[in-house]
């Protein structure tokens, strides 16, 4: 009988073996949610915060300048 329980869900298989090399070799996670982004360093976090308001602004930008005309 297969046990569902917190020790199926903490562990995450990889998909192959090719998964599971390029996991191992890139330093990937086998579970991206449970990464902590407030662990990057400043550098990247500033980066993708940088990108993700600029994002926004020009979306905002786009929408406001498309009502106005």
């Amino acid at each position: 009988m297969i046990k569902r329980g917190d020790d199926m869900e903490d562990k995450k298989e990889p998909f192959n073996d090719v998964i599971d090399h390029f996991n191992k070799i890139e330093g990937n996670v086998a579970d991206p949610t449970k990464t902590k982004l407030r662990k990057q360093p400043k550098p990247i976090r500033f980066i993708g915060y940088f990108s993700m308001f600029f994002i926004l602004i020009t979306f905002l930008l786009i929408i406001i300048l498309s009502i106005v005309k």
